[in-house]
């Protein structure tokens, strides 16, 4: 089973793997949610979602929904 970005920890770095594009919001694409990028876990909502990553200096709020769709590698 491959990582996700649901998986990561806070402070943790991982890089874009691959995703399903027709999953992924048109917008979290435009701000630079795309494979070969890095991504760090800033922030997990308390109630556990969304969770907040910091992706090419943009700070981006994603559903965990939307973050299980998007694989990672450490």
């Amino acid at each position: 089973m491959s990582e996700t970005l649901a998986d990561m920890k806070i402070g943790q770095q991982a890089t874009i793997v691959e995703f399903n594009i027709d999953t992924i919001p048109l917008k979290l694409l435009e701000m630079g949610c795309l494979p070969g990028n890095r991504v760090e876990l800033l922030q997990i909502a308390p109630l556990g979602d969304p969770l907040y990553f910091t992706i090419n200096d943009s700070h981006v709020a994603i559903r965990i929904e939307t973050a299980r769709q998007i694989e990672v590698t450490f």
